[in-house]
């Protein structure tokens, strides 16, 4: 099925952050008809960016490849819930469907927080699908982040 393996390339972009040091967030952009233009993983660190999340890179190498600042009728999957700025990307992009893994409580802007899509200045919001692949997208971040906390 086209989602899982959307999905799933957006987790092995995740992973491969993870390899690099960087926080395991990884997402692709999906051109209609179901072909990935664009993928990425985090690069903050790498690129000493702090607009360098998977979203924003991805979302960057599908208009450089589509010719275009607008990527309708595309769709961009992601492991983890966008932050507001991320969610600001999507909606200037005019990206058509956004799918998360896990819900960010703490630094979301879709569901949780700012709830970018939901503002009136927003002038285009994609439809959302959450909660795909969840329990793996979480289990990801939380084995990153416990490595790094150490034993409890």
């Amino acid at each position: 099925m086209r989602l899982n393996g959307h999905m799933a390339a957006a987790l092995g972009e995740a992973r491969a952050a993870a390899a690099r040091g960087e926080v395991p967030v990884g997402a692709v952009v999906v051109a209609p008809g179901g072909r990935i233009v664009a993928r990425a993983g985090n690069r903050t660190r790498e690129l000493k960016d702090p607009s360098a999340h998977a979203e924003m890179l991805a979302i960057r190498a599908a208009c450089a490849a589509t010719g275009s600042e607008r990527l309708t009728g595309h769709d961009l999957y992601v492991t983890l819930e966008p932050c507001p700025m991320c969610a600001g990307v999507i909606s200037a992009s005019r990206i058509a469907r956004l799918y998360y893994g896990a819900g960010d409580p703490k630094s979301g802007g879709v569901a949780h927080g700012a709830r970018v899509f939901a503002h009136p200045q927003c002038h285009h919001a994609p439809e959302v699908y959450d909660g795909i692949a969840a329990a793996e997208c979480a289990a990801l971040l939380k084995a990153f982040f416990g490595e790094r906390r150490g034993p409890e």
